[in-house]
């Protein structure tokens, strides 16, 4: 093996081990949401962490659901379907801080928010539009 393989090798096995990706790892997966049978996929986007709406009670009707409660008119034509609706989260290892965060549901955003690990299949996730103003939902793991 040449020096250059084996350099990436070690670097691979570095960053595999790494504290940030094992506290990650502990909050990626599916999610089922608290509206309307939801099931959320938290994965890495790049450095982040971020979340896309895979699976809703609407979408096994109607597969083709768009995103009409948008309140910008120029995104109700998006689909629901893997729409990201968590994004730039980073922390660990049981609390998350990023955002924006969306509700398709109601088409609410919020600029921040925070992800916590409850417990190994509780998250309660946090949108704030303002310091005070803030909703709280809460996921259950989907084994």
């Amino acid at each position: 093996m040449s020096r250059r393989a084996s350099a990436l090798g070690v670097m691979l096995a570095v960053l595999a081990a790494s504290p940030v990706l094992a506290r990650d790892g502990e909050l990626l997966g599916r999610w089922r949401t608290s509206a309307r049978d939801g099931v959320v996929v938290i994965e890495r986007c790049g450095p982040a962490v971020c979340g896309r709406l895979r699976d809703a009670a609407p979408l096994r009707v109607d597969p083709d659901q768009r995103d009409v409660r948008n309140p910008d008119a120029a995104l109700r034509s998006r689909p629901l379907k893997n729409l990201t609706v968590l994004s730039n989260f980073s922390g660990g290892p049981s609390t998350w801080r990023g955002g924006p965060l969306y509700d398709p549901n109601t088409g609410q955003g919020a600029d921040r928010g925070t992800l916590t690990l409850v417990d190994d299949d509780t998250l309660a996730v946090k949108g704030c539009i303002a310091p005070l103003l803030c909703r709280t939902q809460t996921w259950k793991r989907v084994r």
